[in-house]
């Protein structure tokens, strides 16, 4: 059984929100149940920092959320900063107000006001409106005192961010000696914060999600402006995590750092039983992802008119939200395809619908691992997918599907009409699926973890 060596363990992540973020949320969850289920903090895991300015109301509801779907081991290992930024009896807690510098706020700027449960301010943080370097800023963040009161002020997000970090890691120390001190950061504005954090007992692993790369998502393609400053960083880490080998290669071959870059890919239980070919919902296609432009949802419903001149009683269900639903919802509605192509909305039972479906179709213009490709290979479900970086190829690289050169409308429905109208070929990508269950299996994945974190705390931080 894995065994993580005897230290303090966090994760940090930007916000977690039930039903938001599609994929990113479900796999940083899932590493701290496995972390947990290795025995970590007994059993009840890493503790989970957000730093999203939500109410504490909120935040409650969220985490009673994830227990109640089971995504989270102990509630009460789930923390956020903004709850705990007020001081029981009104204005900021000690931690909050010994950090200030005397200041006053930015007249010119707007203010975001976060309140305690009573409604008194406890802090006042910037809105940086259209910069998506908002983090970065070092526009000062006002602290309230209980009578409402400018105690002084921060010297922007990164300040604020890093007093809380300390006054945890602190709190560990009281409470447990002088462990060592494992933070996972799975957020990259997060990362670029802390990654100046130059306290010898802590230990920065880096976690990436997505993609680096803009169009047309080559290894030499040029890369998101987002991550220009990320890379400039990256070796600050004591690790970075890729989720794929293939973008692991690509950055180290263009970036260098071999050593510091691992693959470990997000670790997904195996079906407890496959459904066998025959079983299946013949004809019924299912895609589940966030309904955002990036993942060209209308190239499938596209296809899936064509499909429908092969197979007529095909049927593609997609689940998922977001901000793509009215245009998607109008394309079916032009095209006459509402008896055959739904949107169903969020799944609670993601497994379910893998279960009974004869294939799950992707069409992303770019992943990062394609959590989803994974869930459907595992539970025997065959995948139909674009061949675009990063995540489809690797998974499929022994089977289990059928790769569409990028962009390929035709193909794409000359593929999903032969998965699933051809008996054979389905039973045969079924298994070739559901053998794939191996290589990302929670206690594999996690020993590879625990090997990593053995690493970097055999060698010092490399902020020292």
């Amino acid at each position: 059984m894995t065994q993580f060596p005897d230290a303090e363990y966090l994760i940090l992540s930007s916000r977690l929100i039930p039903d938001h973020d599609g994929g990113y949320g479900l796999a940083v969850l899932a590493r701290a149940r496995q972390m947990a289920a290795a025995g970590v903090h007994d059993g009840r895991g890493p503790l989970i920092l957000t730093f999203d300015p939500g109410s504490a109301a909120d935040h409650a509801r969220h985490r009673r959320a994830f227990f109640e779907r089971e995504l989270i081991v102990d509630p009460e290992r789930m923390r956020n900063l903004f709850d705990e930024a007020a001081a029981p009896g009104g204005g900021a807690a000690d931690w909050l107000r010994a950090a200030v510098t005397p200041g006053t706020p930015d007249p010119a700027l707007e203010y975001r006001r976060v309140d305690d449960a009573d409604g008194r301010p406890v802090v006042g943080i910037p809105v940086i409106h259209g910069d998506p370097d908002w983090h970065i800023t070092t526009a000062p963040v006002a602290v309230y005192d209980a009578d409402g009161g400018v105690v002084g002020v921060m010297a922007g997000f990164g300040a604020l961010y890093r007093a809380w970090l300390e006054h945890v890691v602190a709190e560990l120390h009281a409470a447990n000696g002088d462990k060592p001190v494992v933070v996972v950061c799975e957020s990259r504005q997060l990362g670029e914060l802390i990654a100046g954090w130059s306290d010898p007992g802590v230990r920065l692993i880096h976690a990436i999600h997505t993609i680096h790369l803009e169009p047309p998502y080559t290894p030499d393609a040029p890369v998101n402006a987002l991550w220009d400053r990320w890379f400039s960083m990256a070796e600050r880490f004591d690790a970075v995590l890729w989720l794929s080998e293939s973008q692991r290669t690509d950055v180290v071959q263009r970036f260098g750092g071999e050593g510091v870059h691992l693959v470990i890919p997000a670790g997904v239980p195996a079906a407890s039983s496959v459904t066998p070919s025959s079983e299946r919902d013949r004809g019924r296609v299912v895609m589940l992802n966030r309904l955002a432009p990036g993942k060209r949802v209308d190239h499938a419903i596209r296809a899936f008119k064509t499909v429908l001149e092969s197979v007529p009683e095909a049927t593609l269900d997609i689940y998922g939200g977001g901000a793509e639903h009215d245009r998607l919802q109008a394309l079916i509605d032009e095209e006459h395809l509402g008896a055959h192509v739904v949107l169903r909305g969020i799944t609670d039972t993601p497994g379910k619908v893998l279960d009974e479906a004869s294939a799950f179709l992707t069409t992303s213009a770019f992943e990062g691992q394609a959590l989803a490709i994974v869930e459907a290979m595992v539970h025997g479900c065959p995948v139909i997918a674009y061949d675009v970086r990063y995540g489809p190829r690797d998974h499929l690289a022994n089977g289990g599907g059928v790769l569409v050169p990028d962009g390929d409308i035709d193909a794409l429905a000359a593929a999903i009409v032969r998965v699933i109208q051809d008996p054979e070929e389905h039973a045969r990508l079924s298994r070739e699926a559901a053998q794939m269950a191996r290589r990302v299996d929670p206690d594999r994945v996690t020993e590879s973890l625990a090997q990593a974190v053995r690493d970097v705390l055999a060698a010092p931080s490399r902020r020292a």
